[in-house]
Parts: structure tokens; C-alpha cells; sequence
């Protein structure tokens, strides 16, 4: 099921008596439109099907509209339109077609020229985000697509039903159909959190990653030069984070806390390098895991606001201080 953008989400504080450029996320956002000048698009998927069915914490169906009320008020530093594409339901449990219908809206977007960010949901997003973009690339790149993930979990999961466990073993077994390379990058790993089958299936499937008690503020040389040698070869690059990443302390709305977690300040730096190397190759963006229902004081849905402007404005630099 879609419904639209829904105005009465979209609203903040307005500084009529400030000087200069004091607009506010809420005040320059509009409803999408197929006749829309290229710019940023928000696509939500309200969906937590795929946690219920990887036994985790359900709520993540509310994530889209309470990320959108984290980011409403926020200043603006973008220089690009930004539109609201609304939200997509899973109707009936029906994953699978949630996600041929999120593959659509992924692929009319970017046919329309617009950045999609999707807003989650479960990690189960990511399969129909990867459909959605490698159909819309498929002959449109020279080189490979590759999958960065910032998350606790390599979610490569071998279960008779998809979940949020399963997404990524899910585009490898689409990959191996289409014939195409399966690139798959993972920062955060959690080594307590995945079972020695998850590694061992990591290695036979070549996945590069690193574990979150390998990626400390003090060695994140190796984690750059992981960063810049899986980036270089590719043709596109398809970025998404599930917050259960980030510490519990910082992130408590998630299905699955993390008991240490990758720290926010390591994480940005891991982020701001990405964007900045994958440059124009970054095509699609995406936040998954929000879970409003378990999260205090909006702590996660203001982590996930952030996050979302650092990608978006192109690893933090703020143009109007002038920087380079």
C-alpha cells in the first residue's frame, strides 16, 4: 500500500526575525511531484514484518514518520530541492510484495533524476532498495554495484522465509541469478551477535568487514584503506546503516541494542570518508531500524536526523563557512 506525504508531519519552528538564512527542513520541503526539478527524495517503508519474523522487537513500522519529525525542524544546509515521496505499507505480511513495490518507487526516482534516501522499516528494506537500483543501473554503468553497510549484523541469515536477518544473502542469491559480482562491505560487526555459520558464510561469500572492536578512533587507518580499496573499482555505490550499530547509550530505539557498538564520532568519520570517496557512485541511500516505540527522548530518531544530513550534504561540510 502508498499513501503520501502527510503536511502535518512536516512542521517546526519558523526564526521570522533572524537575519540571512535561517530556513528550516519543514519550510522547503513538498510533496513529490513527477514533474519535479531533480533533487533529494525521502521514501519511507513502514515495515517490521521481517523483525517479527527474525524474532526481534516489533515498533519499526513507525520509524519513517517519526525520522521525519526528527528532521522537520532541523536548519537547512542543503542546496538541493527536497521532496517527500510518502510512505510504503506491508500489506497482509506480505513481504515479498512490499518489496517488487519498493523496487518500483526506487527505480521511478532515480529514472526521475532524484537521490532517493529511504526511511525504515526493518533491515528487509534492503532487498527491495538493491532490485530497485540495480534495475535502474543495469546499463547505465561501467563496474560493479557495491553494498556499504554500517550494522552489527552481517544479515546474511539462510532461513526458509526473508527477515531482517536474511536481505543480503538474499541480493547474493540475485546476483548469482543475473550474473553479476555481489560486492558487500560491513563495518560495525559485532562478533557476539552473529553465529559462526554468519562468518564463515561472510569469508565463502567474500564479504569485507570489520568488527566494531576493530574500528576505535586510535586504528582507523585500516578501516580508510578498506573504505578506498572496495569504493575504487565500483561502478555505483549503495550506502545503508542500521542503527543497532551505534551503542545502546546513543541509540536505545533498535530491535537489538548493541552492548558496545560502534561510538557515533568513529562512525561519522567512517561516513564522511565513504561519501566523500564514492562521490557521483553513490546513488542510493538508507536508514533502517528505527524503533520509535523503544527509543528515550528521541535520542535514536535525532542520531538518525544527523546521519541523515551528513550523507546528504556531502560528508558535513557546511558551504557557507567556505570549507573545502
Amino acid at each position: 500500500m502508498y499513501e503520501q506525504m502527510k503536511a502535518d508531519i512536516w512542521h517546526g519552528r519558523i526564526d521570522d526575525y533572524e537575519e540571512g538564512q535561517a530556513l528550516r527542513w519543514h519550510q522547503v520541503i513538498h510533496p513529490l511531484d513527477q514533474m519535479d526539478q531533480p533533487g533529494i527524495a525521502l521514501l519511507g517503508v513502514c515495515c517490521d514484518e521481517g523483525v517479527r519474523r527474525n524474532h526481534g522487537r516489533h515498533g519499526a513500522r513507525k520509524g519513517p514518520n517519526a525520522i521525519r519529525h526528527a528532521l522537520a525542524p532541523m536548519p537547512l544546509h542543503l542546496n538541493q530541492p527536497i521532496y517527500d515521496a510518502g510512505n510504503l505499507y506491508c500489506d497482509l505480511a506480505n513481504l515479498d510484495q512490499l518489496s517488487l513495490l519498493q523496487a518500483d518507487w526506487v527505480q521511478k526516482l532515480l529514472d526521475q533524476g532524484h537521490f532517493p534516501l529511504i526511511l525504515g522499516g526493518g533491515h528487509e528494506i534492503a532487498y527491495g532498495s538493491f532490485i530497485g537500483l540495480e534495475r535502474f543501473l543495469s546499463s547505465r554503468i561501467d563496474g560493479p554495484i557495491g553494498i556499504l553497510n554500517f550494522d552489527s549484523h552481517f544479515d546474511l541469515r539462510l532461513d526458509m522465509h526473508a527477515s531482517s536477518g536474511t536481505p543480503f544473502l538474499q541480493i547474493s542469491d540475485l546476483c548469482r541469478l543475473k550474473e553479476i559480482p555481489f560486492n558487500y562491505a560491513v563495518l560495525g560487526i559485532c562478533e557476539t551477535s552473529n553465529t559462526q555459520a554468519l562468518f564463515e558464510r561472510a569469508e565463502h561469500l567474500n564479504v569485507h568487514y570489520l568488527l566494531d572492536s576493530e574500528l576505535n578512533s586510535w586504528q582507523l587507518k585500516d578501516a580508510f584503506g578498506l573504505l578506498e580499496d572496495f569504493i575504487a573499482p565500483l561502478g555505483a555505490l549503495y550506502l545503508t546503516i542500521d542503527l543497532d550499530v551505534l551503542p545502546a547509550s546513543v541509540a536505545p530505539g533498535v530491535s537489538a541494542p548493541a552492548a558496545r557498538g560502534l561510538p557515533l564520532e568513529v562512525m561519522e568519520s567512517l561516513l564522511t570518508h565513504a561519501v566523500t570517496l564514492a562521490g557521483d557512485k553513490l546513488r542510493l541511500a538508507e536508514i533502517a531500524e528505527y524503533n520509535p516505540e523503544l527509543d528515550i527522548d528521541g535520542r535514536t530518531a535525532k542520531v538518525a536526523a544527523r546521519l541523515s544530513h551528513l550523507i546528504l550534504a556531502g560528508n558535513g561540510r557546511r558551504q557557507h563557512h567556505g570549507h573545502t
